[in-house]
């Protein structure tokens, strides 16, 4: 691949207690926006003013990077095939898959596209649903 297997870094998650300790934390004290909370996941995700990489706040995963890929299933395939190794086979999220694997040194990534489409959402940030992703 001339351009590289790892498009864009697409979020960075922080692991939080509650969505609303995190919330008070991350958007009220240090003033980055609220683009959607989805409660059924117990995930929120915040601006960063500077780019569209965002901070998503969970309650369910540690601190990582989340790397935007054109395909979870092809990437995977591709760094198990250049050496490194699939923790977790692809599988669905509401707006696409997600893999996650190490490389050959140990390191964690987290392979996230975004085929389905992104989070609609309400005036107060809540999820309504996916927009469909073009084509």
């Amino acid at each position: 691949m001339s351009n590289g297997l790892l498009r864009n870094v697409d979020a960075v998650t922080f692991k939080v207690p509650n969505l609303d300790a995190g919330l008070a934390f991350y958007a009220d004290r240090l003033g980055h926006e609220l683009i959607w909370r989805n409660e059924e996941i117990g995930q929120a995700g915040l601006s960063l003013p500077e780019g569209d990489t965002e901070i998503v706040l969970t309650t369910q995963r540690g601190y990582e990077p989340n790397w935007l890929v054109e395909s979870a299933d092809a990437a995977a395939r591709e760094i198990a095939d250049s050496g490194g190794t699939v923790l977790t086979a692809p599988f669905d999220i509401p707006v696409g898959r997600v893999a996650v694997v190490s490389d050959p040194f140990g390191n964690v990534l987290v392979l996230v596209d975004l085929t389905k489409g992104r989070y609609a959402t309400d005036d107060e940030g809540g999820v309504t649903g996916v927009t469909s992703a073009p084509r």
